[in-house]
């Protein structure tokens, strides 16, 4: 039940005056000492439970068979769905960056796509079906680090694209 609203003093009170916090709120009210230690031995609390249940972020949807299967990811959008699929799909894999040149044969893909199944849903789909001779799970798992190698990859001429760039920038 709504509490009844207190008259208003008057308004002849200066402005900066101390103002009585029993009435405020206490969102509004300072915190004392054992308050905030509490609080951050909660906070720590948080962090280690977070650590210790680690939520899986991919799962294997129902109605899947070995040569064709559905995955969800969780917390993921566009960016990783256009890629993984980019990267499951290529029948040959040759990308080079400078000097490094990396080869790899894709899983014997017939078809891989991604969706997302409703923009305020934090999920992503992608659905993969492989030829005979291998599952859909190898596709998945091969697209995975083949992403997370040029990836990699990536990062390394980054780094050493920015040093140099430092280099010669300090000189």
């Amino acid at each position: 039940m709504p509490r009844a609203a207190k008259p208003r003093k008057e308004e002849t009170e200066e402005h900066g005056s101390d103002v009585v916090m029993d009435e405020a709120p206490t969102s509004h009210q300072p915190e004392d000492d054992m308050s905030v230690d509490q609080d951050e031995n909660d906070e720590a609390e948080d962090e280690e439970i977070e650590e210790e249940e680690e939520v899986q972020r991919v799962r294997l949807l129902p109605g899947s068979t070995p040569t064709a299967a559905s995955f969800e990811f969780l917390n993921e959008g566009h960016t990783l769905g256009n890629a993984l699929r980019y990267i499951i799909m290529k029948k040959y894999v040759h990308f080079t960056l400078m000097d490094y040149a990396a080869d790899a044969l894709s899983p014997d893909v017939e078809f891989c796509a991604y969706a997302i199944p409703h923009p305020s849903e934090a999920k992503m789909n992608v659905r993969i079906q492989t030829f005979d001779g291998t599952t859909a799970i190898e596709a998945m798992e091969k697209g995975l680090r083949d992403l997370q190698e040029l990836c990699d990859v990536v990062t390394d001429k980054f780094i050493d694209a920015r040093e140099k760039f430092a280099a010669t920038a300090s000189s």
